[in-house]
């Protein structure tokens, strides 16, 4: 019986020892697999603060040109304004104008082409600069009220209709007896119409229905002013 107890101990040593090595290699595994997994970590968050650096980078720039074009807006916006003051005066007093360096009519022409040219290529940003530079340059020219409404289409197209409403009223003010100043008011309609304001955009549409009857904007604004009536419960 002795011999037999000492047997038994012996095989339960060697099982505990086994057991134990087993244990062993699979706490190895664990540990190793779990350094693979950080070791994965840490290289994908590299990845991800170095994307976040390019996109701090590009927000940066894009930061400069937006200030870059809003300077360049506003001076050509001074420029339209002292231009349009200088026009005020000259009318007032009677008296000739002369502006030194003033090119000839088929150079105005060519640079309200360029500007549309580019509206037209949807650069809407560079066709706002070209149309104010045109203004400030040709602020008597025939085409100025034209060049003034393009302006104000093009924050309408970019969905900027508060900045469009401005602009366009500006065209109604510059020249009230205009095509484009009917062409204006429809749009001014238009715009309070996203804005959700639409007994503003009635009254602009009946604005040009009174006092452009016989314009082709007076046909739409008509047509605009049944659609709106007919949506009323």
């Amino acid at each position: 019986m002795a011999r037999g107890s000492v047997a038994l101990a012996v095989l339960a040593l060697l099982a505990t020892g086994c057991a134990s090595q087993a244990s062993l290699r699979q706490t190895q595994e664990d540990v190793i697999a779990l350094r693979r997994a950080h070791e994965a970590t840490l290289r994908e968050l590299t990845t991800m603060n170095e994307q976040l650096r390019a996109i701090d980078a590009r927000n940066v720039q894009l930061q400069a040109e937006v200030a870059e074009h809003s300077t360049s807006v506003a001076q050509l916006r001074a420029r339209l304004d002292a231009a349009e003051h200088e026009l005020q005066q000259a009318t007032s007093s009677a008296a000739p104008v002369q502006r030194p360096g003033t090119a000839e009519p088929d150079d105005a022409q060519r640079a309200y082409d360029a500007a549309m040219a580019s509206f037209r290529a949807r650069e809407h940003g560079q066709a706002v600069l070209e149309l104010l530079d045109f203004i400030a340059r040709y602020p008597s020219h025939p085409l100025a009220p034209s060049a003034q409404y393009w302006i104000g289409e093009a924050y309408y197209v970019q969905r900027d209709y508060r900045q469009a409403l401005v602009e366009l009223q500006r065209v109604v003010e510059m020249a009230p007896s205009s095509s484009s100043a009917a062409d204006a008011l429809l749009k001014i309609g238009l715009a309070h119409t996203n804005l959700r304001e639409n007994s503003r955009a009635q009254q602009a549409w009946q604005r040009v229905v009174r006092e452009y009857p016989a314009t082709e904007s007076a046909g739409k604004a008509r047509a605009l002013l049944r659609e709106h009536s007919a949506r009323r419960p």
